[in-house]
């Protein structure tokens, strides 16, 4: 993988910036955050299967009989 500097990263941080213009940059940044959330998250439950199991539940009690 090749590595990226810092003149390459301005280079293209200044074309994203011309293609998509300054009033769209919120909103794609918003969208990638979004979408780092959304990956940590299934990777982290499909990394541990005892988290992603429901909790079972405890059996029904019954009423005490008066007698």
């Amino acid at each position: 993988m090749p590595n990226i500097g810092p003149g390459e990263l301005i280079l293209i941080l200044a074309v994203i910036l011309v293609v998509f213009g300054p009033g769209k940059l919120p909103e794609i940044g918003a969208a990638v955050g979004r979408s780092f959330r959304e990956f940590r998250k299934a990777t982290s439950d499909a990394g541990d299967p005892q988290e992603s199991r429901p909790a079972r539940k405890s059996p029904a009690r019954r009423p005490k009989r008066k007698g």
